[in-house]
């Protein structure tokens, strides 16, 4: 098939089915990944940008782009990793937020800017098992790079938290 026959917004849709391969339950869009769809001649570039630098999930993200485009017939795909803006977890979506919060982790707070759990400094967070606010950081550092590990002191359960970035 021809690039020619799908606009961009419906690539961009198409690729809503894509997984975070870290967090299943939430897309590449709702995460905030997938920043643009556009063509260029008769190729697909796709543009993504990473929680963060080195993040191991982007090639299998790419991966699953190509896969996902060639199903529709587009051969032609060029994948672009954009560094600049950096991600930010204010792209992630409320919709996702909310799935987040589901899942068992506790999503990042609507904003950036307060970067205490980056430097080792625990928040006040909300468990998602069992709503308590009585909680503790275990590690700076939880499942995946990007999470924080904290536990309910509560209910006992340990959780992640999306640190803001």
């Amino acid at each position: 098939m021809n690039t020619k026959e799908y606009s961009s917004e419906q690539i961009f849709k198409l690729l809503s089915e894509i997984p975070d391969p870290e967090i299943p339950v939430i897309n590449i869009i709702e995460l905030g990944i997938l920043r643009e769809v556009k063509f260029v001649d008769e190729v697909c570039v796709v543009v993504i940008t990473p929680t963060y630098t080195g993040c191991p999930a982007m090639k299998v993200i790419e991966d699953d782009i190509k896969i996902k485009l060639k199903e529709i017939g587009i051969d032609k795909v060029k994948v672009e990793l954009v560094l600049s803006p950096a991600w930010t977890t204010d792209w992630i979506s409320d919709t996702a937020k909310e799935k987040l919060r589901a899942y068992g982790i506790a999503p990042p707070d609507h904003t950036s800017v307060d970067k205490k759990v980056l430097l080792g400094k625990a928040r006040d967070l909300k468990c998602p098992l069992c709503g308590s606010k009585n909680t503790e950081m275990i590690s700076q550092f939880g499942s995946t790079a990007c999470k924080a590990l904290y536990r309910c002191l509560d209910c006992k359960e340990p959780f992640d938290y999306f640190k803001c970035l």
